[in-house]
Protein backbone atom coordinates (compact mmCIF):
# COMPACT_ATOMS: atom_id res chain seq x y z
CA UNK A 1 0.00 0.00 0.00
CA UNK A 2 1.59 3.51 -0.83
CA UNK A 3 2.65 5.48 2.08
CA UNK A 4 0.09 8.41 2.63
CA UNK A 5 2.42 11.63 2.37
CA UNK A 6 3.81 13.66 5.49
CA UNK A 7 3.57 17.37 6.45
CA UNK A 8 6.88 17.58 5.03
CA UNK A 9 5.74 16.44 1.78
CA UNK A 10 3.01 18.74 1.51
CA UNK A 11 4.92 21.64 1.97
CA UNK A 12 7.38 20.72 -0.54
CA UNK A 13 6.69 23.70 -3.01
CA UNK A 14 9.42 25.98 -1.53
CA UNK A 15 7.07 27.98 0.17
CA UNK A 16 6.47 28.30 3.85
CA UNK A 17 4.45 25.75 5.96
CA UNK A 18 1.67 28.17 6.74
CA UNK A 19 1.39 29.01 2.67
CA UNK A 20 0.91 25.44 2.37
CA UNK A 21 -1.20 24.82 4.95
CA UNK A 22 -3.30 27.76 3.91
CA UNK A 23 -3.62 26.80 -0.13
CA UNK A 24 -3.76 22.86 0.55
CA UNK A 25 -1.41 23.30 -2.79
CA UNK A 26 -0.88 19.25 -3.81
CA UNK A 27 -0.72 19.19 -7.64
CA UNK A 28 -1.51 16.16 -8.48
CA UNK A 29 -3.43 14.01 -11.19
CA UNK A 30 -5.47 12.18 -8.79
CA UNK A 31 -8.99 12.63 -8.18
CA UNK A 32 -11.54 10.74 -6.61
CA UNK A 33 -14.88 9.09 -8.92
CA UNK A 34 -17.54 12.01 -9.18
CA UNK A 35 -20.65 11.49 -7.11
CA UNK A 36 -23.55 11.01 -9.87
CA UNK A 37 -25.67 13.94 -8.37
CA UNK A 38 -22.64 16.17 -8.35
CA UNK A 39 -22.65 19.03 -5.90
CA UNK A 40 -24.04 22.22 -8.46
CA UNK A 41 -23.10 24.48 -4.99
CA UNK A 42 -19.58 23.85 -5.39
CA UNK A 43 -19.44 25.44 -8.76
CA UNK A 44 -21.67 28.38 -10.06
CA UNK A 45 -22.82 29.66 -12.90
CA UNK A 46 -23.83 33.14 -14.21
CA UNK A 47 -24.48 34.59 -17.32
CA UNK A 48 -25.75 37.22 -18.94
CA UNK A 49 -28.59 38.11 -21.60
CA UNK A 50 -25.78 38.87 -24.36
CA UNK A 51 -24.00 35.04 -23.86
CA UNK A 52 -21.54 35.69 -21.75
CA UNK A 53 -21.20 33.21 -18.78
CA UNK A 54 -18.97 32.97 -15.42
CA UNK A 55 -17.99 29.61 -14.10
CA UNK A 56 -16.72 29.80 -10.84
CA UNK A 57 -14.85 27.02 -8.20
CA UNK A 58 -16.59 28.04 -4.91
CA UNK A 59 -14.87 26.18 -2.66
CA UNK A 60 -13.44 29.54 -0.95
CA UNK A 61 -12.80 27.84 2.47
CA UNK A 62 -10.48 25.23 0.67
CA UNK A 63 -8.77 27.91 -1.66
CA UNK A 64 -10.85 26.05 -4.43
CA UNK A 65 -8.77 22.39 -4.34
CA UNK A 66 -10.49 19.79 -6.20
CA UNK A 67 -12.38 17.23 -4.75
CA UNK A 68 -14.72 14.33 -6.19
CA UNK A 69 -17.65 16.67 -6.23
CA UNK A 70 -15.94 19.86 -7.55
CA UNK A 71 -14.68 17.78 -10.33
CA UNK A 72 -18.27 16.38 -11.72
CA UNK A 73 -19.67 19.56 -10.89
CA UNK A 74 -17.09 21.08 -13.41
CA UNK A 75 -17.70 18.63 -15.84
CA UNK A 76 -21.45 18.86 -15.39
CA UNK A 77 -21.25 22.62 -16.04
CA UNK A 78 -18.78 22.20 -18.99
CA UNK A 79 -20.72 19.94 -20.65
CA UNK A 80 -23.81 21.78 -20.52
CA UNK A 81 -22.02 24.61 -23.17
CA UNK A 82 -21.70 22.62 -25.38
CA UNK A 83 -24.75 22.60 -27.28
CA UNK A 84 -25.30 26.39 -25.79
CA UNK A 85 -25.64 27.90 -29.03
CA UNK A 86 -26.02 31.51 -27.56
CA UNK A 87 -22.74 31.66 -25.64
CA UNK A 88 -20.15 34.02 -26.59
CA UNK A 89 -17.80 34.00 -24.45
CA UNK A 90 -17.00 31.87 -21.03
CA UNK A 91 -15.04 33.17 -18.45
CA UNK A 92 -13.84 30.28 -15.35
CA UNK A 93 -12.33 31.65 -11.90
CA UNK A 94 -12.09 30.94 -8.62
CA UNK A 95 -14.11 32.42 -5.32
CA UNK A 96 -12.78 34.06 -2.69
CA UNK A 97 -9.26 35.47 -4.34
CA UNK A 98 -7.61 32.04 -5.43
CA UNK A 99 -8.06 30.26 -8.77
CA UNK A 100 -7.32 26.41 -7.52
CA UNK A 101 -5.17 25.44 -5.11
CA UNK A 102 -5.26 22.01 -6.79
CA UNK A 103 -6.24 18.40 -5.15
CA UNK A 104 -8.06 18.60 -1.59
CA UNK A 105 -5.76 17.14 0.89
CA UNK A 106 -7.99 14.72 1.93
CA UNK A 107 -8.85 13.13 -0.91
CA UNK A 108 -4.62 13.10 -1.74
CA UNK A 109 -4.43 11.08 1.07
CA UNK A 110 -7.56 8.55 0.43
CA UNK A 111 -5.67 8.09 -3.33
CA UNK A 112 -2.95 6.82 -1.63
CA UNK A 113 -4.23 4.07 -0.25
CA UNK A 114 -6.39 3.46 -3.79
CA UNK A 115 -5.67 0.70 -5.91
CA UNK A 116 -3.89 1.28 -9.23
CA UNK A 117 -6.83 0.01 -11.01
CA UNK A 118 -9.22 2.51 -8.92
CA UNK A 119 -6.55 4.95 -9.50
CA UNK A 120 -6.90 4.81 -13.37
CA UNK A 121 -10.77 4.72 -13.49
CA UNK A 122 -10.42 8.00 -11.38
CA UNK A 123 -7.66 9.72 -12.73
CA UNK A 124 -9.78 9.31 -16.07
CA UNK A 125 -12.50 12.09 -13.63
CA UNK A 126 -10.34 14.77 -14.40
CA UNK A 127 -9.26 13.73 -17.83
CA UNK A 128 -12.94 13.92 -18.72
CA UNK A 129 -14.00 17.14 -17.09
CA UNK A 130 -10.82 18.87 -18.47
CA UNK A 131 -12.04 17.67 -21.99
CA UNK A 132 -15.35 18.73 -21.76
CA UNK A 133 -13.61 22.38 -20.88
CA UNK A 134 -11.24 22.09 -23.67
CA UNK A 135 -14.38 20.99 -26.29
CA UNK A 136 -17.05 24.27 -25.06
CA UNK A 137 -17.18 25.47 -28.44
CA UNK A 138 -16.97 29.24 -27.03
CA UNK A 139 -14.28 31.71 -26.25
CA UNK A 140 -12.84 30.03 -23.07
CA UNK A 141 -10.91 32.21 -20.39
CA UNK A 142 -9.27 31.51 -17.05
CA UNK A 143 -9.30 34.75 -15.05
CA UNK A 144 -5.74 33.73 -12.68
CA UNK A 145 -5.61 35.37 -8.84
CA UNK A 146 -4.24 34.14 -6.00
CA UNK A 147 -2.80 31.06 -6.57
CA UNK A 148 -2.99 27.83 -9.64
CA UNK A 149 -1.29 24.75 -8.60
CA UNK A 150 -1.09 21.42 -10.32
CA UNK A 151 -4.40 20.64 -11.63
CA UNK A 152 -5.70 24.20 -11.36
CA UNK A 153 -2.85 25.15 -13.30
CA UNK A 154 -3.74 22.71 -15.69
CA UNK A 155 -7.56 23.69 -15.70
CA UNK A 156 -6.01 27.35 -16.69
CA UNK A 157 -3.90 25.36 -19.63
CA UNK A 158 -7.27 23.79 -21.09
CA UNK A 159 -9.00 27.69 -22.05
CA UNK A 160 -8.33 29.35 -24.83
CA UNK A 161 -7.12 32.26 -23.03
CA UNK A 162 -5.92 33.05 -19.71
CA UNK A 163 -5.46 36.28 -17.66
CA UNK A 164 -3.71 36.57 -14.50
CA UNK A 165 -3.04 38.89 -11.27
CA UNK A 166 0.47 40.06 -10.62
CA UNK A 167 1.57 38.16 -7.94
CA UNK A 168 -0.11 35.06 -8.67
CA UNK A 169 1.89 31.97 -8.10
CA UNK A 170 1.76 29.04 -10.26
CA UNK A 171 3.33 24.81 -10.03
CA UNK A 172 3.55 21.60 -11.65
CA UNK A 173 5.00 20.18 -8.00
CA UNK A 174 3.77 16.32 -8.98
CA UNK A 175 7.62 15.20 -8.94
CA UNK A 176 8.05 16.33 -5.30
CA UNK A 177 5.11 13.86 -4.27
CA UNK A 178 6.76 11.33 -6.69
CA UNK A 179 3.90 11.69 -9.18
CA UNK A 180 3.37 13.41 -12.65
CA UNK A 181 0.85 15.65 -14.11
CA UNK A 182 -0.37 13.29 -16.71
CA UNK A 183 -4.01 14.23 -17.01
CA UNK A 184 -3.05 17.96 -17.41
CA UNK A 185 -0.22 17.38 -19.57
CA UNK A 186 -1.75 17.20 -23.43
CA UNK A 187 -3.06 21.05 -22.20
CA UNK A 188 0.21 22.61 -20.68
CA UNK A 189 2.20 21.12 -23.53
CA UNK A 190 0.05 22.54 -26.44
CA UNK A 191 0.24 26.06 -24.07
CA UNK A 192 3.71 26.30 -23.44
CA UNK A 193 5.19 23.67 -25.72
CA UNK A 194 7.39 20.56 -25.31
CA UNK A 195 10.74 21.96 -23.59
CA UNK A 196 9.30 24.18 -21.54
CA UNK A 197 6.79 21.69 -20.29
CA UNK A 198 9.77 19.38 -19.42
CA UNK A 199 11.25 21.87 -17.15
CA UNK A 200 8.22 22.86 -15.19
CA UNK A 201 7.17 19.13 -14.83
CA UNK A 202 10.72 18.29 -14.03
CA UNK A 203 11.35 20.79 -11.14
CA UNK A 204 8.25 21.42 -9.72
CA UNK A 205 9.06 24.63 -9.22
CA UNK A 206 6.81 27.75 -8.47
CA UNK A 207 6.49 30.61 -10.87
CA UNK A 208 5.44 33.90 -11.31
CA UNK A 209 2.29 35.46 -13.42
CA UNK A 210 4.91 37.72 -15.35
CA UNK A 211 6.86 34.44 -16.09
CA UNK A 212 3.63 32.70 -16.66
CA UNK A 213 3.35 35.24 -19.18
CA UNK A 214 6.66 33.86 -20.67
CA UNK A 215 5.74 31.20 -21.22
CA UNK A 216 2.67 31.39 -22.86
CA UNK A 217 0.19 29.91 -19.73
CA UNK A 218 -1.09 33.11 -19.97
CA UNK A 219 -1.66 35.60 -22.16
CA UNK A 220 -1.78 39.05 -20.10
CA UNK A 221 -1.12 39.88 -16.66
CA UNK A 222 -3.06 42.73 -15.02
CA UNK A 223 -1.75 45.17 -12.10
CA UNK A 224 -4.79 44.34 -9.98
CA UNK A 225 -8.01 42.04 -9.27
CA UNK A 226 -10.13 44.94 -10.09
CA UNK A 227 -7.98 45.04 -13.34
CA UNK A 228 -10.25 41.93 -14.24
CA UNK A 229 -13.94 43.60 -15.28
CA UNK A 230 -12.04 45.63 -17.71
CA UNK A 231 -10.96 42.55 -19.22
CA UNK A 232 -13.78 40.66 -18.96
CA UNK A 233 -16.04 43.69 -20.29
CA UNK A 234 -13.09 43.89 -23.31
CA UNK A 235 -13.79 40.90 -24.56
CA UNK A 236 -17.32 40.20 -23.84
CA UNK A 237 -17.85 43.29 -26.73
CA UNK A 238 -15.54 41.78 -28.98
CA UNK A 239 -16.87 38.63 -29.13
CA UNK A 240 -20.48 40.03 -29.91
CA UNK A 241 -18.90 40.61 -33.37
CA UNK A 242 -18.20 37.39 -34.01
CA UNK A 243 -20.63 34.97 -35.18
CA UNK A 244 -21.19 32.07 -32.52
CA UNK A 245 -21.06 29.15 -34.82
CA UNK A 246 -17.57 30.77 -36.95
CA UNK A 247 -16.10 31.24 -33.47
CA UNK A 248 -17.09 27.46 -32.97
CA UNK A 249 -15.69 25.49 -36.22
CA UNK A 250 -12.52 28.32 -36.31
CA UNK A 251 -11.68 26.24 -32.92
CA UNK A 252 -12.09 22.90 -34.07
CA UNK A 253 -9.76 24.13 -36.99
CA UNK A 254 -7.30 24.80 -34.76
CA UNK A 255 -7.57 21.15 -32.90
CA UNK A 256 -7.83 19.21 -36.21
CA UNK A 257 -4.96 21.11 -38.52
CA UNK A 258 -1.91 21.52 -35.91
CA UNK A 259 0.49 18.73 -36.34
CA UNK A 260 -1.04 17.75 -39.58
CA UNK A 261 1.55 17.16 -42.53
CA UNK A 262 0.75 20.09 -44.79
CA UNK A 263 0.04 17.47 -47.73
CA UNK A 264 -3.01 17.07 -50.52
CA UNK A 265 -5.16 15.96 -47.98
CA UNK A 266 -4.36 18.43 -45.59
CA UNK A 267 -5.42 21.06 -48.38
CA UNK A 268 -8.40 19.64 -49.54
CA UNK A 269 -9.85 19.15 -45.78
CA UNK A 270 -9.33 22.74 -45.44
CA UNK A 271 -10.70 23.93 -48.73
CA UNK A 272 -13.86 21.43 -48.00
CA UNK A 273 -13.98 24.05 -44.93
CA UNK A 274 -13.95 26.93 -46.23
CA UNK A 275 -16.30 25.94 -49.18
CA UNK A 276 -19.06 24.89 -46.35
CA UNK A 277 -18.47 28.20 -44.11
CA UNK A 278 -18.99 30.37 -47.71
CA UNK A 279 -22.37 29.02 -47.83
CA UNK A 280 -23.56 28.60 -44.39
CA UNK A 281 -26.62 30.55 -42.68
CA UNK A 282 -23.80 32.64 -40.87
CA UNK A 283 -21.40 32.91 -43.74
CA UNK A 284 -23.73 34.18 -45.87
CA UNK A 285 -25.40 36.91 -43.28
CA UNK A 286 -21.18 37.98 -42.19
CA UNK A 287 -20.32 38.69 -46.19
CA UNK A 288 -24.12 40.13 -47.17
CA UNK A 289 -23.73 42.43 -43.96
CA UNK A 290 -20.59 43.46 -44.56
CA UNK A 291 -21.41 44.43 -48.51
CA UNK A 292 -24.10 46.63 -47.06
CA UNK A 293 -22.31 48.00 -44.31
CA UNK A 294 -24.42 46.87 -41.58
CA UNK A 295 -23.72 44.67 -38.93
CA UNK A 296 -24.22 41.04 -39.47
CA UNK A 297 -27.32 39.96 -36.77
CA UNK A 298 -25.45 38.30 -34.43
CA UNK A 299 -23.79 41.73 -33.38
CA UNK A 300 -26.87 43.56 -32.80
Amino acid sequence: MAKAPTDADLNALDITDAEASEINAIAHPLVADPAPDADDSLVRIDATADGVVFITINRPEKKNAFDAATIGALHEAFESLHGADHVRVVFVRGAGGTFSAGADLGWMRDAAGWSESDNRDDAMNLARMLKALHDIPALTVALVEGAAMGGGAGLVAACDRAVAVAGTRFAFSEVKLGLIPATIAPYVIEAVGARRARALFATGELFTADQALGFGLVDQVVASAGDLDGVVQGLADAMKACAPGAVGDAKRLVHDVAGQEIDHGLLAETARRIARARVSEEGQEGVRAFLDKRKPRWAE
